[in-house]
């Protein structure tokens, strides 16, 4: 237990999952492919992206902290993604996907969960278009570092899907300096 509230406080020791990086666009974005994996995500609705990342973040937690059928401790990992589908309109509610990708020792076989609300989710290899900023980061950072992602995107001329969109972040609240945050596009 104290490993993993450890790698959850200091950001430290954590696993991430694969990829390669296919090029990069000076500073503005990077191009990664990640390989296929599991990970474990549950969905939430709502008008705030923040507050169902802190929901589904707790959800996850608890999972890791032995919530499944098997009792296990699951190591901490990074990044923590909210995969975001917006709303319909301006004030419809949105869906949001928290997930943690399931360290390589239950890859093969993770922990099914204990509650409802949680489910083992396996991604195929997908390519990502990644930008990457620092600090604490908040809805209206991470939405506003999504709209550079997709200015830098088009000027380049480079083919995206604009929803869903992905924030992921792999610091602790408790990591005060050099955070490190990102926004997703997939191709």
């Amino acid at each position: 237990m104290l490993k993993t509230i450890g790698q959850a406080l200091f950001s430290t020791g954590l696993q991430y999952p694969k990829h390669s990086n296919l090029e990069s666009k000076g500073e503005d974005y990077e191009v990664r492919t990640y390989d296929a994996t599991r990970w474990v995500s549950t969905t939430l609705t709502g008008m705030e992206a923040d507050a169902a990342m802190n929901a589904g973040f707790r959800r996850l937690f608890k999972y890791i902290q032995g919530e499944n059928e098997k009792k296990v401790k699951v190591d901490m990992t990074a990044p923590v993604t909210c995969r975001i589908e917006p709303g319909a309109g301006p004030a419809c509610e949105s869906s949001f996907t928290v997930s943690f990708f399931i360290p390589q020792e239950h890859q093969a076989d993770p922990p099914t969960p204990s509650s409802p609300d949680v489910v083992i989710e396996n991604r195929p290899e997908f390519t990502a278009f990644v930008r990457t900023y620092g600090g604490f980061s908040r809805e209206e950072m991470a939405r506003a570092e999504h709209l550079k992602l997709i200015e830098s995107l088009r000027r380049d001329g480079v083919q995206f899907r604009e929803d869903p969109y992905y924030r992921a972040g792999y610091d602790s609240p408790f990591k005060l300096t050099n955070r490190r945050n990102e926004v997703w596009l997939l191709q």
